[in-house]
């Protein structure tokens, strides 16, 4: 019988039973049961992830039965429809929704002491997670977003790490370091936590950094399962970006090209930009050797192709229709060594799809990037200003609050690069109004004030 779960489970005890006798030394208890808590906690683990899509499979329950069937003789005889009658797993998906009280009594302990215990846990529930996820050819969206929001929660409940005291290095050690260490090609790929983190930290997007988060989690449970032999239900990995410019996309998609290198979809994980004008040229033959050029710049990295719809425009001697024809070709013959990112306005991108037969099977999932707020735009001004040690004022903050609520929202507007503008037009009348002093103090250089804001956004 195949045992999917019984590695995870182990590993989740072995790894967890010595932090919780640890931390029961260390207020003076001793408790062989502990393993046991950390068994039950296993199960209740398991049990929420099988029920987050309300599934309940066969398989799924099978795996549940194995691997916590060992220590009691009813569980070990029971069957999948023996499990949904006694509903040990149904409605144990809300179980997701916050630290239990095991994690807790070890975050305790982490603050009080040091200790790196939750963070273990953190790292052996996730196994156990993506483990049940990985019983499922290919995991439902439920179950995907319910894996996503309890590495989330899981992952802010962490204690911060005290920083750790590091040896002198003495120079005898530096210079041989370096010596015998020459410096990598490649920059070590960032884990998968810190990108996502970051991601986390870009104003707005919340409903692209769902989808985001969504294709983290699938490619992790893919992995998994090849790893194991299983079949892998293969999907396309191109995507389509639409919306408005300044929405943030090359940044989202800069993040994803490190997402898929750190997950082993591509080795090198850069990004490369071009458009209509990078890919097509005037003369016959020639923009298949541009496009070819540019995919082998882009080789093992995301190609991030911005207003791609233009390349469906023109008249029967225009280039780009070769150009898609060859796109088309490229992301079959290479993909599995590039991934290919389309991008421009909701409705040329439609048309763009319909351009070729084989796009849409290509390029079948697309990330929307709406557009910002005014509080989010504010925000990103906000930020650009803390970046350069500036602050606003209230009067300033509210100007260009009112400012930006009396723009046209209409197509193209352009968001982020709107808002840099701004802040760029907000500087010069800055320095304008400062001309006039002699001498401006430190906090007058500063500090930006109402009187610093525009009429209008050039």
């Amino acid at each position: 019988m195949d045992l999917p779960l019984n590695a995870p489970v182990e590993e989740f005890a072995a790894r967890l039973s010595p932090a919780l006798v640890e931390v029961a030394a260390g207020v003076g208890q001793h408790d062989e049961r502990l393993t046991d808590d950390v068994l039950v906690e296993a199960n209740d683990l398991v049990a929420a992830f099988i029920d987050a899509d309300g599934r309940q499979a066969d398989d799924e329950l099978w795996a549940y039965i194995a691997a916590f069937g060992v220590g009691g003789a009813d569980l070990r005889r029971a069957t999948p429809n023996d499990v949904r009658a006694a509903g040990l797993v149904r409605g144990r998906s809300a179980w997701l929704a916050k630290p239990s009280a095991l994690f807790e009594v070890l975050a305790a302990a982490d603050r009080r002491n040091g200790s790196t215990h939750t963070a273990a846990y953190y790292d052996a529930a996730l196994k156990l997670a993506h483990a049940v996820a990985a019983l499922d050819a290919y995991p439902s969206t439920a179950e995907l977003e319910a894996l996503e929001g309890f590495r989330s929660m899981l992952r802010g409940a962490i204690p911060a790490a005290r920083p750790p005291v590091a040896a002198p290095v003495t120079e005898a050690e530096a210079t041989a370091t370096q010596a015998v260490s020459p410096e990598p090609e490649l920059s070590p790929a960032r884990p998968i936590d810190e990108l996502l983190a970051e991601l986390d930290t870009l104003i707005g997007l919340e409903p692209v950094k769902a989808e985001v988060k969504l294709v983290t989690a699938l490619l992790r449970v893919q992995r998994l399962r090849a790893e194991r032999g299983l079949p892998v239900t293969e999907g396309s990995r191109h995507l389509v970006f639409v919306g408005n410019p300044g929405t943030g996309k090359t940044t989202v998609a800069r993040l994803l090209a490190e997402i898929y290198r750190t997950l082993g979809v591509v080795a090198k994980g850069h990004l490369t930009e071009t458009d209509r004008a990078g890919l097509v040229a005037g003369f016959v033959g020639q923009t298949a050797l541009k496009v070819v050029e540019v995919f082998d710049r882009a080789d093992e990295g995301l190609l991030l192709i911005d207003e791609a719809y233009a390349l469906a425009r023109g008249g029967g001697g225009d280039f780009g229709r070769e150009a898609v024809d060859t796109l088309v070709k490229l992301v079959e013959d290479r993909r599995e060594r590039i991934v290919v990112v389309v991008a421009g306005y909701p409705d040329e991108m439609d048309t763009f799809l319909d351009s070729n037969p084989g796009l849409r099977s290509r390029f079948p999932r697309s990330i929307t990037f709406p557009d910002y707020t005014s509080d989010e735009l504010v925000a990103i001004v906000e930020q650009m200003a803390e970046g350069g040690r500036y602050r606003l004022t209230d009067g300033a903050r509210r100007h260009v609050r009112e400012l930006l609520d009396a723009l046209d929202r209409g197509k193209g507007f352009g968001n982020g690069r709107l808002a840099r503008n701004l802040f760029e037009q907000i500087l010069a009348q800055q320095a304008l109004r400062l001309l006039r002093r002699d001498a401006p103090t430190d906090d007058e250089l500063t500090t930006l004030t109402a009187d610093d804001i525009p009429d209008h956004v050039g």
